[in-house]
């Protein structure tokens, strides 16, 4: 008897089928907002990722050298590859880029509540647009898609900063600071206490007068965000206020306004973010973490070889997604779907496997005997599926030019002329049908 390896997950029938009606609703909103969908591999060079993050991230990383002798990992996040295909065929795209994909990755860290180590993840992105409107998209996008799947502003909520506003404020104090280790112990912030996040700064170059001082800046409610320009007194703060403020004014027309609320302390934790960034949580506060965040990352096309192209996008991941859902009572029922059963009785397998095909050509989910069984295992099984109706196909009623029709939720029955079955103009045959 072989285990699963640790961090990996087995999807039955009944759980696939509630996972595959999510991933169908997330993708389908993104459709709708004119997103098209990419495929990517499941293997990249790892020297793309220690470029992007530095060597240690490849202890993070599914990594080996293959059988050519090439250091390649199983994909641990999708932006590092678009970027890479965005690079390839940048002259021929059409901009704005609109992109979408669900697929597996691969992370080597610790499995918990949440976080697996092979994982999915529908990802959306736009590239070719800097306007605050491209950022309203992304948001509005994910929002319709939550909502989509029955989700409520009493469920969550968007938490909404920008990169530049906390860099800016970082650089105005007197201290030689290292920026980005201070943005990601901001990143951290809501998950250690005061003493380990102020430890964090001052690590990063800020003297604990300082740390409280910026801490307090954090808590800078919306209708006050002049004061940190006041602060700061430089142009990159001021713009980037300026920039925050314009794509929250987008969000109210794009009618994502009321998932939105101002929160400096989200900074997401990857170094190639550069505007506006935001994380979605559960709103009530029962899962507490992350459910999926994205923001702007305009530098990394350009880091990877390309023209200048600003980019925005965001992920979703299937793990935190159900935690949220089934919280809020809106994960989808797991439970085996079938209209039809068509039941075999004696000699009657051709009858039956025309009757079996017609009603797949309509676009019926259907099933019949494989396996040789008897009336009664047969009746059994299209219970244990699930099964709406059972047609019985009998020598007895084929004699008389008959198959008998049960709906199996009221175990009512009646007979109708094979001839006459499936009716003609129906889109969706019931046992009402056939009384």
């Amino acid at each position: 008897m072989y285990d699963r390896i640790k961090g990996f997950r087995d999807f039955y029938p009944a759980e696939m089928g509630a996972r595959r009606e999510t991933f169908d609703a997330v993708e389908d909103t993104a459709r709708r907002y004119g997103f098209r969908e990419i495929d990517t591999p499941a293997l990249e060079r790892t020297e793309m990722y220690v470029d992007k993050s530095g060597e240690e991230i490849v202890d993070e990383l599914y990594s080996f050298e293959d059988q050519g002798g090439r250091d390649v990992a199983l994909t641990p996040e999708l932006t590092p590859t678009v970027a890479r295909m965005v690079v390839a065929k940048q002259q021929e795209l059409s901009k704005p880029i609109k992109w979408f994909s669900t697929r597996p990755f691969w992370r080597y860290e610790e499995p918990q509540s949440g976080r697996k180590r092979e994982f999915y993840q529908t990802n959306v992105d736009i590239f070719g647009s800097s306007a605050p409107e491209a950022d309203a998209e992304l948001l509005a996008c994910a929002a319709d898609a939550l909502t989509g799947l029955g989700l409520t502003a009493e469920d969550f909520e968007f938490r909404v900063s920008h990169r530049d506003i906390l860099g800016g404020l970082l650089d105005a104090f007197d201290a030689d600071v290292d920026v980005d280790a201070a943005i990601r112990a901001v990143d951290k912030s809501q998950k250690v206490d005061r003493a380990e996040f102020y430890g964090l700064l001052t690590d990063a170059g800020l003297s604990y007068e300082q740390a409280e001082t910026f801490d307090d800046l954090l808590d800078t409610p919306e209708d006050d965000l002049d004061e940190l320009v006041a602060f700061a007194e430089t142009d990159r703060v001021e713009h980037a206020v300026d920039n925050l403020t314009e794509v929250l004014e987008a969000t109210a027309d794009f009618g994502a306004r009321e998932y939105c609320a101002l929160s400096l302390e989200t900074a997401r934790g990857l170094d190639y973010y550069t505007g506006v960034v935001f994380e979605c949580f559960d709103a009530t506060g029962d899962v507490n973490r992350s459910i999926f965040g994205g923001g702007r990352y305009d530098d990394l096309i350009e880091g990877f070889g390309g023209q200048p192209t600003p980019a925005v996008g965001f992920a979703v991941g299937d793990a935190t997604l159900t935690l949220l859902l089934q919280r809020a009572g809106v994960w989808p029922d797991e439970a085996i779907a079938t209209d039809y059963y068509v039941l075999q009785v004696g000699d009657t397998r051709a009858v039956a496997a025309d009757i079996t095909r017609e009603l797949r050509e309509a676009g019926h989910v259907v099933e019949t005997d494989v396996a040789g069984r008897s009336f009664g295992a047969q009746l059994d099984y299209a219970d244990s599926i699930n099964a709406e109706t059972v047609v019985i196909v009998g020598e007895q009623d084929l004699a008389d030019g008959n198959v008998t029709v049960k709906d199996m939720a009221s175990g009512d029955q009646t007979q109708t002329p094979v001839e006459a079955f499936p009716p003609e103009g129906v889109s969706r045959p019931t046992y009402e049908d056939f009384e």
